[in-house]
């Protein structure tokens, strides 16, 4: 879930420029033209409908901070400018006060009291958490398979683990901290996307040998990896990302179905079973399950229900 340097542009009308140049702005809005992102921040309409979920809550974090300036943010809101994965669109905006005693909701704005120390950090003019407790805070709150998915992100930047796992154990919130020590010890930086790292745990949950995470193979000059590799079965693993297939034309979509159909071939030369799978299989477990066995990987461990469950969440 990478952040386009568009996204990283804050294209919105303000009301209090716009009442200074009387270019009619609440009119534009009741056409349509314009979408109230909060008070006092407007959108283009066509531009804020084509966003995606994870989009469009980046830029409500944006415009939170262009009416919120001395804020810092936290949880989900620092994730995302920290451009950590995140999932759909989260309901909340979520700001860190130092000095408060108890959190207060104001509409999508929670507020949160100080339950520790957080170092903040600067990303371009907006303050948040610094890296490590915005990886904490949001592990925290999450599904456990939301979780490592964030983890694995962070590890992947090189974020030690035993720090992850010292700063949680010492943070005075001791909300979800059973299933924090479960993410911490599976993290793994070898899992390249979100939708990797929740296969990884569903798989785990499911009882599946632990798989290799990509495994290299070279065939004539080419080097292709694999997202998963069990070698004591020759099996191999695809999860599909979210944007694998997206392009801009018709033609680079074919080209790019084209390009995934002939390295799959490539892959299959090394295995004697193939599994593909997306981000709704994984969630649903059946389908995941399903195509494992059909690949001929083990089942090595007892179903995990309880784990499995939290997926539903």
């Amino acid at each position: 879930m990478q952040h386009t340097d568009a996204l990283r542009e804050t294209p919105f009308v303000l009301a209090a420029d716009e009442r200074r140049l009387h270019t009619g702005l609440y009119g534009r809005a009741a056409r349509g033209e314009l979408f109230r992102v909060r008070h006092g921040v407007y959108a283009g309409a066509e531009w804020w409908t084509g966003l995606k979920p994870h989009e469009r809550y980046h830029q409500r974090v944006a415009a939170a901070g262009l009416v919120f300036t001395d804020a810092i943010f936290m949880r989900e809101s620092a994730a995302v400018l920290h451009e950590l994965p995140i999932f759909g669109e989260p309901r909340d905006i979520h700001i860190f006060d130092p000095d408060r005693r108890s959190t207060k909701r104001y509409g999508d704005v929670v507020v949160h009291a100080a339950q520790g120390a957080r170092n903040v950090a600067a990303i371009g003019s907006v303050f948040v958490t610094d890296l490590l407790a915005t990886v904490v805070d949001t592990a925290r709150h999450l599904p456990p398979a939301y979780a490592l998915a964030v983890a694995d992100a962070a590890l992947r930047r090189g974020m030690p683990r035993e720090q992850l796992r010292a700063w949680s154990s010492d943070d005075a919130n001791r909300r979800n901290e059973r299933l924090l020590r479960w993410v911490w010890d599976f993290a793994d930086a070898r899992a390249e996307s979100a939708g990797e790292s929740v296969s990884r745990a569903v798989i785990s949950w499911l009882g599946f040998a632990v798989p290799v995470l990509q495994q290299v193979f070279t065939y004539e000059g080419i080097t292709d990896r694999s997202d998963f590799w069990w070698p004591k079965v020759r099996a191999i693993g695809e999860s599909d990302g979210y944007g694998k297939y997206v392009a801009l034309t018709a033609q680079a979509a074919v080209e790019g179905v084209v390009k995934e159909k002939v390295r799959e071939d490539r892959l299959r030369r090394y295995s004697d079973g193939f599994a593909r799978w997306d981000w709704s299989d994984a969630h649903r477990v059946a389908p995941i399950e399903r195509k494992l066995l059909r690949a001929g990987v083990p089942l090595v461990a007892a179903r995990d229900n309880a784990m499995l469950a939290t997926l539903r969440r």
